[in-house]
């Protein structure tokens, strides 16, 4: 049986409150049944559990379902193929459960694979079996995906990493099932800092459930994972520009600043140098990603960029890269940057009317309001069911909520984040406790099972173990960063 878990909050401010409780609702019509298993799908039209999205989506709802977010991790491992290869989605049909083998479509899901072992209690035959899947997984990305010219992992068609009719795969097919890496194409086979991060990011979560489960492989693990670090330092890292490149299959360098290396920092992958280069020469940069709307897929000085309101990453603010982006700044410890994004989510989405889409126009914030089945833009004027209820914006909407403002479980800790100026109340029940903020907007309150443990400033994070002892804090709201004041 899963732990009980839940989530409960207040907000004097009406318009949080009526986002969050409009995302709420839409997380809710997401929820279906895989034949005799809930799941949350992406939605928006896409009623998949899809490998870029739905393990990591699963995972930031478990406390409001934990029966859907442990299966979004376990229906990956339990249909993941005898030589490795993960399903890049999978499908429910009236023939059954379609593990879908025809792309790799990104990778958020090894941390929160492992974030959910603490959730359900620490079950160790769950730990194994998510190690047996990361090792068979990596194993098959260096077999079948390696590059014979830098070395480092290939993408081999434009769903290997997600990137729909994004531009910068040229001439790349959509979809690559042969593990025979492509022929007769400019651009792919295309060394990726995406698809060498997959490995990265095996690599290191196996070293960390080594050391949970005391195993002497912790420092081999360790060990490969920076190979694979120092691989994507010298194949896709430019120390002139601080971002990185892919490589096509022609040699030449993809030259395009995309948001990728943000990706890279969702995984792990980058050092810290690297990350706080491209966060602060590139992503706080207003002619490039920290636009009127941030978080565009492509810099929007590049020549590359298209500002296309389809389905399509050559260019608009996508929600699944807001969505990824806590997890990418919170690992280099930009957590003011986090805090500062998720205010700008909260006034688009009451700017935009509520509605909770796909892509949103980096210059204004209006949403792309596009045919829920199709994903083109509806004609002004023609027939068509606006795309409504899209998973990863309205996640992002809660997880920044809970990272800036509530108490969210992270590896067997429990992170009370306590932003100020706003006067709520939050409670979080898991790990076996119920925990509490009472915030006047001032001062935060702190309670583990309704007994008060501590008085705090806001604007800052605390973090403590389950039982509520203090390991450190951290500042959520003063960022040293090339921001103006807001």
């Amino acid at each position: 049986m899963l732990p009980e878990t839940s989530v409960l909050y207040h907000f004097e401010n009406p318009v949080l409150s009526r986002v969050l409780a409009e995302a709420e609702r839409g997380c809710r019509n997401n929820l279906c049944m895989f034949g005799d298993r809930q799941v949350l799908v992406e939605g928006g039209g896409y009623r998949k559990i899809w490998l870029e999205t739905q393990p990591m989506g699963g995972e930031m709802y478990a406390l409001r379902n934990m029966e859907a977010a442990i299966n979004n991790q376990r229906f990956f491992m339990d249909t993941q193929r005898e030589d490795g290869r993960i399903a890049g989605s999978i499908e429910c049909t009236e023939d059954g459960i379609i593990p879908q083998f025809n792309k790799l479509q990104g990778f958020c899901f090894p941390f929160h694979a492992l974030n959910m072992y603490y959730l359900i209690g620490e079950d160790t035959e769950y730990l194994d079996k998510l190690r047996i899947c990361l090792e068979k997984f990596d194993a098959w990305l260096w077999k079948t995906r390696k590059d014979p010219k830098t070395g480092a992992l290939c993408s081999c068609c434009v769903y290997d990493t997600g990137e729909d009719h994004a531009a910068r795969y040229l001439d790349a097919p959509n979809y690559w099932e042969a593990d025979a890496l492509p022929e007769g194409f400019r651009s792919v086979p295309m060394a990726s800092m995406d698809i060498t991060s997959f490995s990265y990011a095996c690599r290191s979560t196996l070293s960390e459930i080594a050391r949970i489960r005391g195993d002497r492989a912790e420092g081999a693990w360790r060990k490969k994972a920076e190979e694979v670090a120092e691989l994507i330092r010298r194949v896709f890292w430019d120390n002139d520009r601080g971002a990185c490149f892919d490589i096509y299959a022609d040699g030449t360098r993809a030259d395009v600043l995309c948001h990728n290396t943000l990706r890279c920092m969702y995984w792990g992958s980058l050092s810290p140098d690297m990350a706080a280069r491209f966060t602060l020469d590139h992503l706080l940069n207003p002619e490039e990603f920290m636009t009127p709307m941030p978080l565009p897929s492509v810099a929007v000085n590049d020549p590359a960029f298209r500002n296309a309101p389809e389905n399509n990453w050559s260019g608009q603010s996508e929600g699944l890269t807001w969505q990824r982006a806590i997890h990418a700044l919170e690992n280099y410890g930009f957590y003011p940057l986090v805090t500062r994004l998720g205010k700008r989510l909260f006034r688009a989405i009451d700017e935009a009317g509520d509605h909770f889409v796909q892509q949103y126009d980096p210059f204004t914030g209006a949403p792309s309001l596009v045919d829920n089945e199709t994903h083109q833009p509806i004609p002004e004027g023609a027939a068509g069911t606006p795309q409504e209820d899209y998973g990863p914006t309205m996640l992002a909407v809660l997880e920044y909520a809970a990272h800036m403002y509530g108490i969210h479980p992270h590896l067997g800790k429990v992170w009370f984040s306590l932003c100020g100026g706003e006067k709520y109340t939050w409670e979080s029940r898991f790990y076996g406790h119920l925990y509490t903020i009472e915030s006047d907007g001032k001062q935060a309150r702190i309670f583990i099972d309704g007994e008060e443990k501590q008085v705090v400033s806001c604007g800052r994070r605390i973090i403590t173990d389950t039982d509520g002892n203090i390991g450190c804090s951290v500042p959520i709201e003063q960022a040293e960063m090339r921001e103006e004041a807001e």
